[in-house]
C-alpha cells in the first residue's frame, strides 16, 4: 500500500476526493441561495425562515429509479439531477406549494467526481429554475452496498402555501373538466419495462435512432422530467384550480384517485390526445398490453388539472398562452368509487 493512501481509501471510500468533489461544486450550490437560506453550506442541516404563521410547509421525497441505468450506459449524467428536482417540484405543485429548498442523497460504491460534478451541474440548473435552493444534502460511499459504477440519486423537497391557497382536490365535483399538460417522455417512470423492451427484446444501443421518433435511444430515454411550475402559476392566475394530479408512477389509474372526493370517477378520452411515437415503439416492441401501457406510463401527459367546465376555455387560454399544448382529455363524472375509465 502508498504511504499516501489511507486504508479506507484501499478499501473502496476515499474521503479526500470525495470532499474535493465537493469543494468544487460549492460555487455551484451556493447560486441556488435564495433569501430564506439561514446559514452556510456544510452545517448538519440546512435551516430556511418558514415563510408565516398561516403558511402550510409541503415536503416531499422521491428518486430517479431506474432512469440512472440509462445514464450509467451512456455516461451522461447532467439531466438526472433536473429529473429529481423537477419530479419533486411538480410533487408538492399539486398542493398549491411553491418550492423553497432541495436537499439531496446520491449513494454510491464509489464516487467518481466527474460524475457527481456533472449530477450536482443538473441539481443546481434545476434549482435556478424553478427559484429554490440547493441547501444540503448527503453523499455516501458504501463498497458492498451499490454495484461497482452504478449510484442511486434522491430529492427532498420543502415547499410553501398559504393555507387558504392548498389544493386538495376536495372541491372536485362531477362535471368538472380534466386538462392534460404534455410530458417530455417517461419523465422517471417506467424505466424497468422500457428497458426490458429496448435493450433486451428490441437489441437497440443508447446510439440507435428509436423507430417512429427520430431522436437517438440515449436521447428520448434521457429527455429532463418536465417542471409544471410556471404553466401552473398562469394557469391559477386565471381560474381557480380544483384539483391537480402528477402523472408519475401508476399512471392515470393509481394517480388521478388519489385527489378524487368518494363518488367521483375521472372518465378520461384516449382519443383527445395522441401519445408520442416513444410510446407507441414501447407497446409494439414489447406487446404490452394498452391498459397496462396507461398503467405503467404517462402516455404523453404528465400533469392533470381539474376545472370547472364554466372555466375550461379560460383555463386553456391561459396554458397555451404560458406556451402549453394543454388539451381537454376527459370529465368527471358520479361513479360509486372513486376510479379512472379509460375510454375510446
Amino acid at each position: 500500500m502508498a504511504a499516501n493512501t489511507s486504508a479506507y481509501a484501499a478499501a473502496g471510500v476515499d474521503i479526500d476526493r470525495k470532499m474535493a468533489a465537493l469543494r468544487r461544486a460549492k460555487r455551484a450550490i451556493e447560486a441556488t441561495f435564495t433569501r430564506g437560506v439561514v446559514g452556510r453550506l456544510g452545517s448538519f442541516g440546512g435551516m430556511f425562515r418558514s415563510p408565516g404563521c398561516d403558511t402550510l410547509l409541503v415536503a416531499s421525497t422521491d428518486g430517479v429509479g431506474t432512469k440512472l441505468k440509462v445514464a450509467v450506459m451512456t455516461g451522461r449524467h447532467d439531466t438526472v439531477g433536473a429529473d429529481i428536482v423537477n419530479h419533486c417540484v411538480n410533487d408538492i405543485l399539486v398542493q398549491g406549494a411553491e418550492p423553497l429548498f432541495c436537499l439531496d442523497y446520491i449513494g454510491a460504491s464509489r464516487l467518481d467526481p466527474a460524475v457527481l460534478a456533472q449530477v450536482i451541474e443538473g441539481l443546481c440548473g434545476a434549482c435556478r429554475e424553478n427559484g429554490c435552493a440547493l441547501i444540503g444534502g448527503e453523499t455516501a460511499e458504501m463498497p458492498g452496498l451499490y454495484p461497482e459504477g452504478e449510484y442511486d440519486l434522491v430529492g427532498t423537497i420543502v415547499g410553501a402555501v398559504a393555507r387558504r391557497d392548498v389544493i386538495t382536490g376536495r372541491e372536485i365535483r362531477a362535471g368538472d373538466v380534466l386538462i392534460g399538460l404534455p410530458s417530455s417522455g417517461l419523465h422517471t417512470n417506467g424505466y424497468t419495462l422500457a428497458r426490458r423492451i429496448i435493450f433486451e427484446q428490441a437489441r437497440l444501443s443508447p446510439q440507435d435512432v428509436l423507430p417512429g421518433d427520430g431522436r437517438t435511444v440515449a436521447d428520448a430515454l434521457l429527455a429532463v422530467h418536465r417542471s409544471y411550475l410556471g404553466p401552473i402559476r398562469a394557469l391559477r392566475r386565471a381560474v381557480r384550480v380544483r384539483g391537480l394530479a402528477h402523472i408519475t408512477g401508476g399512471g392515470f389509474p393509481d394517480n388521478l384517485p388519489r385527489i378524487l372526493p368518494a363518488g367521483l370517477a375521472a372518465v378520461l378520452d384516449r382519443g383527445a390526445w395522441r401519445p408520442p411515437p416513444l410510446f407507441a415503439f414501447l407497446q409494439q416492441a414489447g406487446g404490452v398490453d394498452r391498459d397496462e401501457m396507461y398503467r405503467v406510463f404517462n402516455m404523453g401527459i404528465g400533469m392533470v388539472a381539474v376545472v370547472r367546465a364554466a372555466e375550461a376555455d379560460d383555463a386553456l387560454r391561459a396554458l397555451r398562452r404560458a406556451g402549453e399544448r394543454a388539451v381537454p382529455i376527459g370529465e368527471v363524472r358520479a361513479r360509486r368509487r372513486r376510479a379512472v375509465e379509460l375510454v375510446g
